[in-house]
């Protein structure tokens, strides 16, 4: 009997999973070289439990990790990766790899705050590995007879996001700067205003026929990550327009019509007051 967390080809040797913890997606790439593992989730447990799946599918070694940004429930478990496999290479965006040295203890401790979380304590019983090897804009990941494109589209979901693509199978993992499993996640850490740009590049990467694997949720194609820029490009324009018409951020907010609920936009509209040039605000108006 398949589980829902199981593995399931998506493409040519290409597999996704959904887990349930966030339902964040954890890919597997094969190649004559090896598997490459992507985003192998949120602590030394559940990356085991990953690990555990990935030999129960039986169709090779791991010999290469990628992390699509810092955040907890696409790097923590890389230790128990490195614990099965030995210390194979690490790949991350160059930012993404300083962000997580400097946050992880950060990370640990919002969890230590947070007793009833059922995943507290292997958060914070998990070993954090750091990205061995990382990049500025793009590199290639060679598994012999198959390349991996790993690009840096720019700042959104964080300053340190990667999309990886598999261009003979026309497959690529968006990591959170795509998400079908709910609205697109504005954290303390966002790039509202540069988001829509970095998923301008990433459209350019796509065919009307591309899988796309989003960092949370199900595979969706090109319609769909057109239809979540739009909607994240009104969330940039109407942070443009209220900081020039002097609307002050605490008042944001309530001051317009948003495309997501206005609850999830509270760090959006405060890192986008942030980003903004002085010339494109206005004083508050009194």
């Amino acid at each position: 009997m398949s589980r829902t967390e199981d593995f399931r080809e998506v493409a040519d040797r290409v597999w996704h999973a959904r887990r349930s913890w966030c339902d964040v997606g954890v890919v597997l790439v094969g190649g004559e070289a090896g598997l490459v593992l992507v985003d192998p989730h949120g602590s030394a447990a559940a990356g085991r439990a990953v690990v555990e799946d990935v030999r129960r599918l039986g169709v090779g070694e791991v010999t290469a990790v990628v992390t699509t940004h810092w955040h907890v429930d696409h790097t923590f478990g890389t230790v128990a990766v490195t614990d099965a496999y030995g210390a194979v290479p690490v790949h991350a965006h160059e930012v993404a790899a300083d962000e997580l040295a400097a946050g992880a203890d950060r990370l640990k401790a919002r969890y230590a705050t947070d007793p009833g979380d059922p995943h507290r304590d292997d958060v914070l019983a998990t070993e954090v590995v750091l990205p061995t090897h990382t990049f500025s804009s793009a590199t290639v990941l060679d598994l012999g007879d198959r390349v991996l494109e790993l690009v840096h589209p720019g700042r959104g979901h964080t300053a340190g996001d990667l999309v990886v693509r598999v261009p003979d199978a026309d497959v690529l993992l968006a990591g959170d700067l795509v998400e079908e499993s709910g609205h697109p996640a504005y954290g303390e850490d966002c790039w509202p205003l540069e988001w829509p740009r970095a998923l301008d590049l990433v459209i350019g990467l796509l065919t009307p026929q591309t899988v796309v694997l989003p960092g949370h949720g199900a595979p969706v194609g090109l319609d769909f990550v057109q239809e979540q820029r739009a909607a994240i490009g009104v969330v940039a324009e109407t942070v443009r327009d209220a900081a020039g018409r002097g609307v002050p951020v605490s008042q944001a907010l309530a001051s317009a019509s948003w495309p997501y609920p206005a609850e999830a936009l509270e760090h959006a509209v405060r890192r986008g007051y942030e980003h903004l040039p002085r010339s494109q605000k206005r004083l508050p108006l009194l």
